[in-house]
């Protein structure tokens, strides 16, 4: 079983990936913002966080740093980012503060698939 969290404060595109994710072998969390998401870390044994940038009380970038940060051996979990930014720029942003890929929004489920093939493989 692997455990994939999606982090994303909108509900419709947490339910999109359940919805598509269900089929996998996955057990799946969730969590609306960057504090649920470190709590769900905290308490849990995740192998891939899919992580959303723009959230309330928390977001994307903070709670990736705070995840790599944590002083556990699984700090270094596959930390992808969605988000609707899409330039260069914003790219290397993400992965200059820890995540390890990023995702376009709208979401492409085929898109997805390869980075979840890319990174469970991995």
């Amino acid at each position: 079983m692997y455990n994939i969290l999606i982090c994303d404060d909108e509900q419709d595109i947490v339910n999109a990936l359940k919805i598509y994710l269900s089929g996998g072998d996955y057990c799946l969390f969730e969590a609306s913002n960057g504090r649920e998401a470190l709590e769900v870390v905290e308490k849990n044994d995740i192998h891939l966080i899919l992580m959303d940038i723009m959230m309330p009380v928390m977001n994307g970038y903070e709670a990736t740093q705070s995840i790599r940060g944590m002083s556990r051996p699984d700090s270094g979990i596959p930390i992808i980012a969605m988000t609707a930014d899409a330039f260069t720029e914003d790219i290397q942003r993400c992965l200059a503060c820890g995540m390890n890929d990023h995702l376009t929004k709208p979401i492409d489920m085929t898109v997805v698939a390869q980075i979840l093939k890319k990174h469970i493989s991995a």
